[in-house]
Formats: structure tokens, C-alpha cells, sequence
């Protein structure tokens, strides 16, 4: 006979989970010594929040639930950030911790909390084992509620006294949700709005990701000459390439795509989060007429009021659509694309010292294969990034944009090299980002995943320096001294390297790539281009 626990870890098994991201403790043993007759792999982190970031990263990359795991009190904390992140940029992810005896939960006792009304705001599903029998059914409806659309957090909270006892069982099979079609009533509604449009814009937000709709986005909008624009979470839905791809629009200030959205008088929302970016930002008059295409009906708010909801698989709405609606003659906005190319390609040649944020995603993207991944991190370098960085296809650059947690691109990086071996990985983060979870270092030259750290060293937090400036004119308490990256990373068995000429970036970056090794490269950042920029965005 089985215990609770090894019935835990074979319905963990019929999951088809492949790794669990977390730290050992005294509530969890039972899973752990489990484990070691599993399938399994569980990957050791420093960190708790690393541990959560790493399934987070994980679920976003592959569609299938990341999976991470803690012990009670201070370790179940410690993955709040990582799972709250998760939910609210719709990765799938589990997340499981230990806790005591179900004999010492009514009463006050060592290190114990209610988890889970602690995970309930921040997870679609959270719940306790209390019974050994219902094991199968919970670890099914945790991986199913984080898997179906719109994907988000499950939270397990398994007593040390159910783990261990004797129970046989098995799983439950494993049945996934699909997404119906749009009905044909929508379909003919939809095309006859967009056939009626002068000036129609698309925005493409990251559920076309989620469900696979890239191609026919790409299709939908060349076959009816719609240019698309896409949210920092859906970089890639649409070749930067493409000429009828507007780039990323998300920053607070009026940038060159929101141009487009000032004239459209249709905007045709496809897998839009409106958590991304406010349609405030966009509509402030209310007066768009917005399709909204997606598998959910649309969040309530005043700036978006939806003419009407096509709600079903997207990737068969917009063939639908595509069929029925009447193309424009030519595709509206040429010249705010042709603006955005010129904005993206300015600084190829620059050489100023310290290397301008333009420059650096101008150079990272020149030694990058469309396929590689770049994790960003929050901060400064983040807004550089979604705005400049000119992805080709879905899943490339990875951002953080509904919680938009610090601390996220060295873990990410780790589970981005665990999803997809054979691609190149960049781990982009400022200097403060970096620091929260830099210990996770030696968990990926432990976990042999190769990758590149590439910091922006600029010794403060960057982007709220560009705030208060924006605001008051002078920065408050936002510095502080760094370590030397270099020795750092050879601290710990990593090579690190430091920029110092603006030339030196690109050789820089290729030999790290082919160092196959992890790499930390130390690049001073040039902020002062933040406020240059907010004052040309101004001027537009």
C-alpha cells in the first residue's frame, strides 16, 4: 500500500509534469522522499520566489502548468510574488506546500497560517488536502482550472499527517477543456463591422499567444490589410517585419502606434487583457467602435464598451471573419509604420559611452535567432525593451506586464533553457532586478542551463528615477552601490564580462552565446535617454 504522498506525486506524474521548481522542508518530506521514485525532476532553487518565477516562466513558455513547492509559514510566503505574477499575466501554475498536522490548524502553533485564504486572491483555484481520497480529484482540478482559459494560479495545501498516511488510489485521466467556435451570427456581425471601417487598427494582446493564433492573426490581417499592433505580453504575434505590424504599444506617454489607435474609428481587439494596458490609454473619448475577439466575454469598463463579442476559438473566429469581411484597399497608417521602422533602426550606429538603452536592444536583437528567447526583467530596461525590441515570432521576448514583478529574468531564464534546450537564452534585467535573484545563478550551472545575464548597470532604480522626474523634477533615495558582476559571477563558477566601449557589446555577446556556459555581462546604461525620450514623445 501506497502513502498519500506517493499517490500525490503519481497524479503529479499523470499530469505529464516534468519539473518541480522549489526547496525541501520539514512539511513536505513525505513529497520529497517520494519523488525519488518519480519521473520527476525537482530542481533545488535558493529561494522560494525564484522557485515560483521558474514554474511561472515555465507555464507562460510551454501551456502546461509550471509546478512549484514549499514547506508551511515563511516558505509558502515566499512564493506569493511568483504565483500572484503567474495569475495575473495568465501562466498556468501550480503551486503546492507542506503544512502541519491537521491536529494543530484550529489553534495557534509554530509557523502556521491559513494558506489558503493567503492564496485565494491571488489563484483561480486554493485548497487543503484533508482527506487522502480526494487527492486524485484535487490534483486534477488544480491542473485543469490553471490550464483552461483564461489560464492563471491553482494553490495545494497538503498537512504533513495526510502525507504519510497508507492509502491506495489512482489518478484521475486526464481530459482537457477546449474552446467552442464562435457562432456564425457573430462571425457575419463581426465581418460586416470591419467591412464598414475606414480606418480599422487591430490589437493584439496576448491570449493570440496563449491559444496559438498567431499565423491567423497574421493571415486575418493581411488577407483584410489591417495593420496590428500588439501589448508588451504579445511581442511577436505579428513579425516586427511585417509592414503591417505597428509594434508594441503599452507606455503610459502617446507613442508613434498610438497615433493609429487616435484615428481608427474600429478597433478590433484580439485575446486583449485589458490588465496589459487600460483602454483609457487608447479610447479616453469612448467613442471606438471595438470587436472584441477572444475565448471570454470582455472585462467591464467605460472605456470599453464592445459593439460586439466574437467569442470562441481565435484562431477559427479570424478565419471566419477573414472570409466574410470586405478588405481594405490599402492598409491605413503607412506612415506611422514607416515612423515606427525609423525609430526602431536610429541608433544602429551609435557609439556613445555608456551605450545608450536604444543601442543595446538594437545590438542584443542583431545576435539573436528569431527563435531565441529573451527574458526581461522589470524595470527601466523593460519599457526599452517592449518598445524597441523587434520580435518575430510569439514567445521570443518575454515581459511581465499584468503583475510585473522585480526579480523575474534570472529564474525565467532558467525554466525558458529547461523548456527549450536547444534555443539561445538572454536574461535582460537591470542592476536591482538582477540582484533579488542572483543566487539563482548556481541553481542553473547546477541545472547545466546555459544562458545569458545581460545587466544594465546603472547603480539606482532606473525607472523610478524616470518617474520622479517625470513628476518632481528630482530623484528621491532611488541609489546604490553594486558589486563587481564580474568577480561575482566567477564567484560562483560563472564567467562574467564587462563593456567597456559601446563597440565591444556585440563581440561581447556573441562570445558569451557561445560560451555555453552562464555568463553575466556587466553593460553601463546611458538613462539619461529616458527623459529625452518622454520629452520627444511630448513633442509628437
Amino acid at each position: 500500500m501506497t502513502t498519500t504522498a506517493q499517490l500525490f506525486v503519481k497524479c503529479l506524474e499523470n499530469e505529464g509534469v516534468e519539473y518541480i521548481f522549489g526547496i525541501p522542508g520539514e512539511e513536505n518530506i513525505d513529497i520529497m522522499d517520494a519523488l525519488l521514485d518519480s519521473s520527476i525532476k525537482f530542481v533545488t532553487t535558493h529561494h522560494e520566489q525564484g522557485a515560483a518565477f521558474m514554474a511561472d516562466v515555465y507555464g507562460r513558455l510551454t501551456g502546461r502548468a509550471g509546478v512549484c513547492m514549499s514547506t508551511l509559514g515563511p516558505g509558502a510566503t515566499n512564493l506569493i510574488t511568483g504565483v500572484a505574477d503567474a495569475n495575473m499575466d495568465r501562466a498556468p501554475i501550480v503551486a503546492i506546500a507542506g503544512q502541519g498536522a491537521t491536529t494543530r490548524l484550529h489553534k495557534e502553533s509554530h509557523q502556521i497560517l491559513d494558506l489558503v485564504n493567503l492564496f485565494a486572491p491571488i489563484t483561480k483555484y486554493s485548497t487543503q488536502i484533508r482527506e487522502a481520497e480526494i487527492v486524485p480529484e484535487i490534483v486534477r482540478k488544480a491542473f485543469k482550472v490553471a490550464q483552461t482559459e483564461k489560464p492563471g494560479g491553482a494553490f495545494i495545501d497538503f498537512p504533513e499527517n495526510i502525507a504519510e498516511m497508507k492509502f491506495s488510489g489512482k489518478p484521475i485521466e486526464v481530459q482537457k477543456a477546449y474552446t467552442s467556435d464562435t457562432p456564425d451570427a457573430k462571425i457575419e456581425q463581426a465581418a460586416k463591422i470591419i467591412s464598414a471601417a475606414k480606418y480599422p487598427v487591430i490589437l493584439a494582446g496576448n491570449g493570440v499567444v496563449r491559444q496559438g493564433a498567431a499565423d491567423a492573426l497574421v493571415t486575418f490581417a493581411e488577407v483584410l490589410r489591417i495593420p496590428v499592433a500588439n501589448t508588451f505580453m504579445a511581442k511577436g504575434v505579428i513579425p516586427f517585419s511585417n509592414e503591417l505590424s505597428l509594434g508594441t504599444i503599452g507606455l503610459k506617454a502617446r507613442d508613434l502606434p498610438w497615433f493609429a489607435f487616435d484615428k481608427a474609428d474600429v478597433v478590433i481587439c484580439v485575446g486583449y487583457d485589458m490588465v496589459e494596458y487600460h483602454p483609457d490609454m487608447w479610447n479616453p473619448n469612448g467613442n471606438k467602435t471595438i470587436v472584441h475577439i477572444d475565448a471570454l466575454p470582455a472585462e467591464v469598463d467605460a472605456h470599453y464598451i464592445v459593439a460586439m463579442g466574437a467569442l470562441g476559438d481565435i484562431t477559427s473566429t479570424l478565419r471566419g471573419i477573414a472570409l466574410k469581411a470586405k478588405p481594405q484597399k490599402s492598409a491605413p497608417f503607412k506612415a506611422v509604420r514607416k515612423a515606427i521602422f525609423d525609430d526602431r533602426s536610429g541608433y544602429a550606429s551609435d557609439d556613445g559611452f555608456p551605450v545608450k538603452p536604444q543601442k543595446i536592444v538594437w545590438d542584443l536583437r542583431e545576435v539573436l535567432s528569431p527563435e531565441d528567447i529573451a527574458i526581461s526583467d522589470v524595470g527601466a530596461h523593460k519599457m526599452w525593451m517592449a518598445r524597441m525590441y523587434r520580435a518575430e515570432r510569439p514567445n521570443t521576448c518575454i515581459i511581465s506586464n499584468g503583475f510585473a514583478a522585480m526579480g523575474i529574468a534570472v529564474p525565467g531564464a532558467i525554466a525558458a533553457k529547461l523548456a527549450y534546450p536547444e534555443r539561445k537564452v538572454v536574461a535582460v534585467t537591470g542592476d536591482a532586478g538582477f540582484m533579488m535573484n542572483s543566487q539563482e545563478i548556481e541553481t542553473a550551472l547546477r541545472m547545466k542551463t546555459p544562458f545569458v545575464v545581460l545587466i544594465w548597470n546603472d547603480a539606482e532604480y532606473g525607472l523610478i528615477t524616470w518617474h520622479q522626474l517625470r513628476h518632481f523634477g528630482r530623484p528621491s533615495n532611488v541609489s546604490f552601490k553594486n558589486p563587481d558582476f564580474v568577480k561575482y559571477a566567477e564567484s560562483f563558477g560563472a564567467k562574467g564580462y564587462r563593456v567597456e566601449r559601446t563597440q565591444d557589446l556585440v563581440p561581447t555577446l556573441e562570445k558569451a552565446l557561445a560560451d555555453d556556459t552562464v555568463v553575466i555581462i556587466d553593460c553601463p546604461v546611458d538613462y539619461s535617454e529616458n527623459m529625452k525620450l518622454t520629452q520627444r514623445l511630448k513633442e509628437l
